[in-house]
């Protein structure tokens, strides 16, 4: 039997009040899918993926290995096709570029007011040495929302630019990194306020092998403390008299093989099955404390061990159905996000699954805590870029049949567009947001993310929604558009609209 729009109307009342769909139920054997998640499923997943066994499954590692392999096997049981030829694997060939402290020196000055960081307090990432002395400086206030969304690599390009992220600032710091990274300004220099420590783990960059010798990425020194803070907030904004002297050696380099896993559960459709959606998530963390005392590990089992196990569980559940949607499904578990989205933008450099083909990507992050620092997060949903594309009525529609309410969150919808995977798809051009179910929680990125934290059943029921969601997507005739009259999709469906040409 053919689902057509998986939904079987209770009554013959066609009228629509104001614009909502007409009451329907879920036909019995999607349903009977839906009703194969499980708490307890869950709990089994994540209660390993986020184990100390993992040592946080930093990018490289040995407990990411055993990540990827868990997953792979667990498409490998649900029945999905090898996404990648004849495996579960996309494998990446990767550079680890450790920073290179010889003769470091960064030194800032304006007026009489100067400013020197010492080691302890920086995190370097240069793909190359860099010698500058009393070179200007130009402060980007992250602050500034009319600055930051009008800003072009024009007037970054080749300038040491020095900014400062706050905890609520972070999501549209991702957004400006790409324009610098397109800009390539002689140095970033990030003062970050939010870890008081910002030394706790390895800090390493992710390049690709073929990629060894690029200034793609402009070298970041991000440096912590009172005194970078007091000396940044005397900066005036943009270009002033103020100027830094910057001195790094080159990064060590060592050869690295990661991995995105890859599932396939194959269309129905002879013309529409060469097609695809995604369902994806990232699946590394940060791995382990490189000094201190007690727990250790950043079991990362909200983010996104939360996101990672739910792709599996919605694999699981739909690979189950008779009859598969229209389209295929593609579910893909990422190396790399926490690095800089590197997994997802290796995807988008290197698809598996021709990006014209791809009609939108739901990406999973967080969806495991209730406890939001905004509130308690029952039986609720968000998405970044909410008003983005129809990728969100889709959701909607399925969270009114499963019960949960698909909500915009006022002011992080937008600013956490630029802050995870879906964002790498959106600048390829595909329709492409995230789903989460906290923004922020206690322990975001701390060694207190555990796996006994998360509220199964509410993940189970929100995996539901996500199931529908997916099945609705990859069921309809009609592909996911942008929202072409937001204007802050205007690149999205540029680059949406190249796709169509290829």
């Amino acid at each position: 039997m053919r689902y057509r729009s998986a939904l079987v109307y209770l009554s013959c009342v066609c009228v629509l009040v104001q614009g909502a769909p007409p009451t329907a139920a879920i036909a019995p054997d999607l349903q009977a899918a839906l009703d194969e998640i499980h708490a307890s499923s869950l709990r089994g997943d994540l209660s390993y993926i986020a184990s100390d066994e993992l040592e946080g499954r930093d990018s490289p590692s040995h407990g990411l290995d055993l990540a990827a392999d868990y997953i792979a096997a667990q498409f490998r049981r649900a029945g999905l096709e090898p996404g990648a030829g004849d495996s579960y694997f996309q494998n990446a060939s990767m550079l680890v570029e450790e920073p290179n402290f010889d003769n470091f020196e960064l030194r800032l000055s304006v007026g009489e007011r100067r400013f020197s960081a010492a080691q302890k307090d920086v995190v370097l990432s240069a793909p190359a040495a860099l010698d500058l002395t009393d070179k200007p400086l130009f402060k980007l206030d992250l602050g500034d929302e009319a600055l930051v969304q009008h800003l072009t690599a024009s007037q970054v390009d080749g300038q040491v630019v020095i900014t400062e992220i706050e905890p609520t600032l972070r999501a549209r710091f991702r957004t400006v990194s790409r324009i610098l990274r397109a800009a390539k300004p002689e140095v970033l220099i990030v003062v970050d306020k939010r870890r008081a420590a910002t030394n706790d783990r390895p800090r390493r960059r992710l390049v690709e092998a073929d990629e060894s010798d690029t200034k793609a990425a402009s070298p970041r020194v991000s440096v912590t403390g009172e005194a970078a803070a007091r000396f940044y907030a005397a900066l005036k904004a943009g270009a002033s008299d103020a100027t830094a002297s910057v001195h790094i050696a080159a990064p060590r380099r060592t050869p690295a093989m990661l991995r995105n896993v890859i599932g396939v559960l194959r269309g129905s459709d002879p013309a529409l099955g060469d097609t695809c959606v995604l369902l994806t998530a990232h699946y590394d963390h940060l791995g382990v404390k490189v000094a201190g005392s007690g727990d250790l590990i950043f079991n990362g089992a909200n983010d996104d061990g939360s996101g990672t196990v739910s792709v599996m569980e919605v694999a699981r559940a739909l690979a189950r159905l008779p009859q598969h949607p229209r389209r295929s499904i593609v579910f893909m578990t990422f190396f790399g996000e926490e690095e800089g989205l590197i997994g997802s933008e290796y995807y988008v450099h290197h698809p598996v699954w021709p990006l014209a083909k791809t009609v939108a990507e739901l990406n999973l992050e967080q969806v495991g805590r209730t406890d939001s620092t905004e509130g308690p997060q029952i039986s609720n949903a968000t998405l970044t870029g909410f008003d983005y594309s129809d990728l969100t009525s889709y959701v909607q529609r399925a969270g009114e049949r499963t019960g949960i309410k698909v909500y915009k969150n006022p002011k992080n919808s937008d600013d956490y567009f630029g802050a995870s995977d879906n964002f790498s798809f959106a600048e390829a051009g595909v329709p492409a947001e995230t789903l989460a179910v906290a923004f922020d929680f206690p322990d975001y990125h701390a060694v207190g993310d555990e796996w006994q934290k998360i509220d199964y059943n509410n993940m189970a029921k929100v995996d539901r929604a996500i199931a529908l969601a997916t099945f609705l997507m990859a069921d309809s005739e009609q592909p996911v558009h942008w929202n072409e009259s937001n204007p802050k999709t205007a690149p999205y469906v540029k680059a949406w609209k190249q796709l169509s040409l290829e």
